[in-house]
């Protein structure tokens, strides 16, 4: 990252976005991940349109546990629902809940790592301290302990924010738990960014320490936010799938996660059901696979040092 990022005239702002694109596209994983996450996106963004609304077992279609087949495409599960649209229908609520964990969480580790990074001292240290916590402690532990405690004191009646109180608490609980890694790597650029030229110019000219850490650090820290944000995503999608694998989702808005866990009830395996197992299962992975995908293009893209190795 240069020290002129946030200097450039709109035409050189272009260029610089016509090059980054010919880059991060040249990379094979990128064009892979962008074309499975647009699909899954679209998917989601219009489930009724495609496979009808939500199937319950008052509105089932078919039989129970019928296999793949011309009428049913994914086969149907316990109480004759179509798995396709279970499928479709839960891609939104999985990609919302992943995607919205993951703005909590940028939001939190950005915001701790800039300040941490920037003023140093007792306020880096506590910080470290405390990001060091989560660092070390997985996220999904962390989101086990609290999710079931924060359901209880809560409750699962009524809706908040649009959401029911089980998903909006997953949400939260993957957004407040998952920030540690983009806290570190936030913090490095801080230490680094803060000792340049055009930082003493600002301070010199009379800007605020708030001034400073939102005009002329953050945007220089957006590259490798971006990269590592990616990354996120896709550990929120594993930790959301678990926790709803192990039955703290909501199954009247059910995600890939519930889904798997009512097969496993079902007991989708021992009865060979094996498409009512795998579609949510396979959708989750490569939902998961493709944020990496598009993460490491990233990095490659924004990293210079990478771009050099053969």
């Amino acid at each position: 990252m240069t020290e002129n990022i946030v200097q450039y005239s709109p035409r050189g702002r272009a260029r610089a976005i016509k090059g980054f694109l010919r880059q991060f596209l040249s990379h094979g994983g990128a064009q892979v991940g962008l074309v499975c996450l647009v699909f899954f996106l679209i998917v989601a963004t219009m489930p009724n349109m495609l496979v009808g609304p939500l199937q319950t077992a008052i509105n089932a279609t078919g039989d129970f546990l019928v296999p793949p087949s011309g009428q049913h495409l994914l086969g149907t599960d316990e109480v004759g629902r179509d798995v396709l649209n279970l499928v479709v229908h839960g891609a939104r609520i999985s990609l919302t809940i992943a995607l919205l964990a993951t703005v909590i969480s940028l939001v939190v580790g950005t915001t701790v790592g800039m300040t941490s990074g920037y003023f140093g001292g007792w306020v880096d240290t506590w910080l470290m301290r405390i990001t060091d916590f989560f660092f070390v402690m997985p996220s999904f532990v962390l989101a086990l302990v609290i999710t079931p405690v924060v359901l209880e004191v809560m409750g699962r009646g009524g809706d908040i924010l649009g959401f029911r109180p089980s998903l909006f608490v997953i949400i939260v609980v993957i957004g407040m738990t998952s920030w540690s890694f983009v806290a570190r790597i936030v913090r490095s650029q801080t230490l680094s960014l803060k000792e340049r030229t055009f930082i003493d110019r600002a301070r010199v000219v009379g800007s605020s320490n708030f001034g400073i850490m939102v005009r002329h650090i953050l945007p220089n820290l957006v590259p490798q936010i971006a990269a590592n944000g990616a990354l996120v995503v896709a550990g929120a999608i594993y930790i959301e799938t678990s926790l709803s694998f192990l039955g703290l989702g909501d199954p009247l808005q059910p995600s890939w996660g519930t889904l798997l866990s009512l097969a496993q009830r079902a007991g989708a395996a021992s009865a060979g059901a094996w498409w009512y197992l795998g579609a949510p299962g396979v959708c989750a992975l490569t939902v998961s696979l493709s944020f990496v995908l598009i993460g490491n293009a990233l990095d490659d893209t924004f990293n210079p040092r990478r771009r050099a190795i053969p």
